[in-house]
């Protein structure tokens, strides 16, 4: 791998952090009955990172205990891979270390905390893009805790684009129509975006006054991550191409190129 910034354990990273999340990083530690009943990364959606701009987004952690829970000690991070010493490659820590806290009942809490990922610093390499852990602490009024290195999971993927272009312009009725486009995703590695290869990508029509798209035929991006077909032109409408993603890439789909049917 490719280390740009490698976080060789929490403590080093945070000193802060050492009563959140204490002990070996990758250690998960319990005392008493309480429980972590829900994680929730950017309200259940996948994160889809470029290759410039920063993400924020929240990690909510729902917490109980017979006693109630001691907010401001849940601390939550993502990561990606764990290292032999205890660290992580590919790691993600709140910008604030509080939380905002709400409690649900006597005995449930749930503490939202925010989090900013950097395609220059938090990915490291595209071998992080996919499927990533929430490591989490809490803590109730009555001493119980509980440190869980597995609490949750959230999809981090390599961002992708998606162009369309439908000629002639203005066409003639049951005229050749030629769909070209492209397929790019996030390169975390060079800071740009690069064609999806080898991808299959589905061209869609939509006839002018309908609201419903229909897939026309499926095409398979080149090596460049190019695409190009043709197809009839039978009504005035428009064409799109929809893209459905991949475990590392999120789905995508353009808008629609409209075409005169003459």
């Amino acid at each position: 791998m490719q280390h740009r910034t490698t976080v060789a354990s929490l403590a080093g990273a945070l000193a802060l952090s050492a009563l959140a999340i204490p002990g070996t990083a990758q250690a998960d530690d319990a005392s008493g009955d309480i429980r972590i009943t829900k994680v929730v990364v950017n309200g259940g959606k996948d994160i889809a990172l470029g290759t410039t701009d920063v993400k924020t987004f929240t990690i909510a952690v729902t917490a109980t205990d017979d006693s109630g829970i001691l907010t401001g000690n849940t601390f939550p991070i993502l990561w990606h891979t764990p290292l032999p010493n205890g660290g992580y490659y590919g790691l993600v820590i709140p910008t604030d270390i509080a939380g905002t806290c709400v409690r649900q009942s006597v005995t449930t809490t749930t503490c939202t905390h925010t989090l900013k990922i950097n395609p220059r610093i938090h990915p490291q390499d595209n071998t992080t893009a996919g499927t990533w852990t929430v490591r989490t602490h809490v803590q109730a009024n009555d001493g119980d805790y509980l440190t869980k290195n597995s609490a949750g999971k959230a999809k981090v993927l390599r961002n992708s684009r998606l162009t369309v272009n439908a000629s002639p312009e203005p066409v003639k009725k049951n005229g050749t129509i030629t769909v070209t486009g492209a397929l790019t995703r996030a390169n975390w590695s060079t800071y740009k975006y690069g064609g999806y290869t080898k991808q299959p990508v589905k061209l869609q029509f939509r006839t002018k006054g309908t609201s419903t798209y229909k897939t026309l035929k499926t095409v398979t991006t080149d090596s460049k991550g190019l695409l190009k077909t043709t197809t009839k032109a039978t009504a005035d409408g428009y064409f799109r191409y929809s893209f459905a993603g991949t475990s590392t890439t999120p789905a995508v789909t353009t808008a629609g190129d409209y075409v005169d049917v003459k």
